[in-house]
């Protein structure tokens, strides 16, 4: 079963929130979403969305779904990124720790305005693959 869309966007807000309060306030914040992330790689469930769904009014299958696979893929770049702003940050890099961090709020923002480049990176990778197979 798919990911209710209003489930989706709220793990996007809760990134993009994050981050900007890291870079706003303290770069260590970034550890919150990066905790999520790979929580959400290890486990298949994210916290966020499952403490979302209480919220929702209706039954899930009621709403647009996302694809599970797909969102597992898009957080696998996410916490890829945040952990590498993360740790430029760290070694004192501060140009390339924004730069990875505002890839992500970027992704996750245009997400929320309907385009998906996870999504966009994944079919061409998936078509890369299938006419690599055919010949």
């Amino acid at each position: 079963m798919g990911i209710p869309k209003p489930l989706v966007q709220l793990n996007q807000l809760f990134i993009i929130v994050s981050i900007l309060l890291s870079l706003i306030f303290s770069k260590w914040i970034l550890l919150i979403p990066l905790i999520v992330g790979v929580v959400t790689l290890l486990t298949k469930q994210n916290v966020v969305i499952l403490i979302g769904k209480v919220f929702l009014k209706k039954p899930l299958a009621n709403y647009q779904l996302e694809d599970k696979e797909q969102q597992l893929f898009n957080q696998w770049i996410a916490t890829i990124c945040l952990a590498i702003s993360l740790l430029f940050f760290s070694l004192n890099y501060i140009v390339l720790g924004y730069a990875f961090s505002i890839m992500v709020i970027l992704a996750a923002g245009i997400a929320l305005m309907g385009f998906c480049i996870g999504c966009f990176i994944r079919y061409r990778y998936l078509m890369w693959n299938h006419k690599r197979k055919q010949g």
